[in-house]
């Protein structure tokens, strides 16, 4: 079985990689349709719709023009998510997202920090570098 750090990873906006990166989050959901009639003793259901969404959060880099700076509110960019790196043969997650929000927080003692929040437009797909 092979494990990862989560330092490996890296999102990219199309291919150019995203700066300063902390973390990000990838949920995937499908929606189910209740297909129970008459008769039946227990409640069946069909799967349905799927859908994606996520956030990036990061040290905020307004010089990160390409990066950063693409993920602007309302914005459908290709992104691509890289929990293992980008190196050959590494699994990644790409599809069309927009976003959704994003919020600026300082604070006397830290650093700033970025959190965007994107919905998927469209299929997630899973593949490989």
């Amino acid at each position: 079985m092979a494990n990862h750090k989560g330092s490996e990873g890296t999102v990219k906006v199309g291919s150019n990689a995203v700066a300063e990166i902390r973390s990000f989050s990838l949920e995937e959901t499908a929606d189910t349709l209740e297909d129970t009639s008459m008769g039946d003793s227990a409640r069946t259901y069909l799967s349905s719709l799927t859908s994606w969404n996520g956030t990036v959060d990061v040290f905020w880099d307004e010089t990160d023009a390409t990066g950063q700076g693409a993920l602007t509110i309302g914005a459908e960019v290709t992104l691509n998510l890289y929990p293992e790196g980008d190196s050959a043969a590494d699994t990644y997650y790409t599809g069309t997202a927009i976003v959704t929000s994003r919020s600026v927080s300082s604070s006397f003692d830290g650093m700033v920090e970025a959190s965007i929040g994107v919905q998927g437009n469209g299929a997630l797909t899973e593949t490989t570098v």
